[in-house]
Protein backbone atom coordinates (compact mmCIF):
# COMPACT_ATOMS: atom_id res chain seq x y z
CA UNK A 1 0.00 0.00 0.00
CA UNK A 2 1.31 3.44 -0.91
CA UNK A 3 2.30 5.26 2.29
CA UNK A 4 0.92 8.67 1.27
CA UNK A 5 -2.53 7.27 0.47
CA UNK A 6 -2.59 5.17 3.62
CA UNK A 7 -1.53 8.07 5.82
CA UNK A 8 -4.02 10.57 4.41
CA UNK A 9 -6.88 8.09 4.61
CA UNK A 10 -6.05 7.16 8.21
CA UNK A 11 -5.59 10.78 9.28
CA UNK A 12 -8.87 11.82 7.66
CA UNK A 13 -10.76 8.98 9.33
CA UNK A 14 -9.48 10.05 12.74
CA UNK A 15 -10.30 13.75 12.46
CA UNK A 16 -13.45 14.02 10.39
CA UNK A 17 -15.75 13.65 13.43
CA UNK A 18 -14.04 16.39 15.43
CA UNK A 19 -13.95 18.54 12.26
CA UNK A 20 -17.73 18.21 12.00
CA UNK A 21 -18.11 19.13 15.67
CA UNK A 22 -15.87 22.13 15.06
CA UNK A 23 -18.04 23.32 12.17
CA UNK A 24 -21.16 23.00 14.30
CA UNK A 25 -19.59 24.88 17.19
CA UNK A 26 -20.65 28.20 15.63
CA UNK A 27 -24.01 27.38 14.05
CA UNK A 28 -26.55 24.75 13.08
CA UNK A 29 -25.93 23.27 9.65
CA UNK A 30 -27.64 20.77 7.39
CA UNK A 31 -25.81 17.73 6.02
CA UNK A 32 -25.03 18.98 2.52
CA UNK A 33 -23.73 22.27 3.95
CA UNK A 34 -21.43 20.34 6.29
CA UNK A 35 -20.24 18.27 3.34
CA UNK A 36 -19.50 21.40 1.29
CA UNK A 37 -17.64 23.06 4.17
CA UNK A 38 -15.47 19.97 4.63
CA UNK A 39 -14.85 19.84 0.88
CA UNK A 40 -13.41 23.36 0.97
CA UNK A 41 -10.70 22.22 3.37
CA UNK A 42 -7.74 20.38 1.85
CA UNK A 43 -7.67 16.75 2.90
CA UNK A 44 -11.12 16.74 4.50
CA UNK A 45 -13.10 15.93 1.39
CA UNK A 46 -15.71 13.28 2.04
CA UNK A 47 -18.89 12.00 0.40
CA UNK A 48 -22.57 11.80 1.24
CA UNK A 49 -22.03 8.09 1.81
CA UNK A 50 -19.54 8.96 4.54
CA UNK A 51 -21.01 12.09 6.12
CA UNK A 52 -24.54 10.90 6.89
CA UNK A 53 -23.50 7.70 8.70
CA UNK A 54 -20.98 9.81 10.65
CA UNK A 55 -23.68 12.33 11.60
CA UNK A 56 -25.90 9.46 12.74
CA UNK A 57 -23.06 8.01 14.88
CA UNK A 58 -22.31 11.42 16.43
CA UNK A 59 -26.00 11.88 17.21
CA UNK A 60 -26.31 8.37 18.69
CA UNK A 61 -23.30 9.19 20.91
CA UNK A 62 -25.10 12.29 22.19
CA UNK A 63 -22.63 14.71 20.61
CA UNK A 64 -25.19 16.16 18.18
CA UNK A 65 -28.91 16.69 17.96
CA UNK A 66 -30.90 17.13 14.79
CA UNK A 67 -34.24 18.50 13.72
CA UNK A 68 -36.09 18.77 10.45
CA UNK A 69 -36.75 22.24 9.07
CA UNK A 70 -39.99 21.94 7.13
CA UNK A 71 -40.51 25.52 5.94
CA UNK A 72 -43.40 25.72 3.53
CA UNK A 73 -42.20 26.05 -0.04
CA UNK A 74 -38.63 25.11 0.88
CA UNK A 75 -37.03 21.73 0.60
CA UNK A 76 -37.05 19.87 3.96
CA UNK A 77 -33.61 19.88 5.54
CA UNK A 78 -32.28 18.15 8.61
CA UNK A 79 -30.22 20.57 10.69
CA UNK A 80 -27.56 19.38 13.12
CA UNK A 81 -26.47 21.14 16.28
CA UNK A 82 -23.66 20.36 18.71
CA UNK A 83 -24.68 19.39 22.26
CA UNK A 84 -22.99 20.27 25.55
CA UNK A 85 -21.43 16.79 25.50
CA UNK A 86 -20.27 17.46 21.95
CA UNK A 87 -18.61 20.70 23.04
CA UNK A 88 -16.90 18.88 25.91
CA UNK A 89 -15.72 16.17 23.51
CA UNK A 90 -14.45 18.80 21.05
CA UNK A 91 -12.52 20.59 23.80
CA UNK A 92 -10.93 17.33 24.96
CA UNK A 93 -10.02 16.41 21.37
CA UNK A 94 -8.55 19.87 20.73
CA UNK A 95 -6.32 19.65 23.80
CA UNK A 96 -5.07 16.20 22.76
CA UNK A 97 -4.69 17.32 19.14
CA UNK A 98 -2.40 20.20 20.12
CA UNK A 99 -0.21 17.86 22.19
CA UNK A 100 -0.20 15.17 19.50
CA UNK A 101 0.58 17.44 16.54
CA UNK A 102 3.26 19.18 18.58
CA UNK A 103 4.96 15.83 19.21
CA UNK A 104 4.67 14.86 15.53
CA UNK A 105 6.00 18.26 14.42
CA UNK A 106 8.95 17.85 16.76
CA UNK A 107 9.65 14.35 15.42
CA UNK A 108 9.52 15.65 11.84
CA UNK A 109 11.85 18.54 12.62
CA UNK A 110 9.23 21.23 12.16
CA UNK A 111 9.96 24.05 14.58
CA UNK A 112 8.42 27.41 15.29
CA UNK A 113 10.05 30.66 14.32
CA UNK A 114 9.07 34.25 13.75
CA UNK A 115 8.67 33.72 9.99
CA UNK A 116 4.92 33.22 10.16
CA UNK A 117 4.75 29.89 8.32
CA UNK A 118 1.93 27.52 9.19
CA UNK A 119 2.82 24.85 11.78
CA UNK A 120 6.15 26.57 12.42
CA UNK A 121 7.80 25.64 9.14
CA UNK A 122 10.83 27.86 8.45
CA UNK A 123 10.22 30.81 6.10
CA UNK A 124 12.45 31.36 3.07
CA UNK A 125 12.07 33.59 -0.01
CA UNK A 126 10.44 30.82 -2.05
CA UNK A 127 8.09 29.80 0.79
CA UNK A 128 8.17 27.64 3.88
CA UNK A 129 10.40 24.60 4.42
CA UNK A 130 11.23 21.96 6.96
CA UNK A 131 14.24 22.63 9.17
Amino acid sequence: MHMETYSLSQMRRGVIGPAVLGLLRAEKMYGLDILRSLGQQAGLITSEGTIYPLLNRLEAAGLLTSEWNLNEGARPRRYYEITVSGRDELLAFTEEWVRFTGAVDHSLGITEDEGGCDRGIKQRPSGCRFL
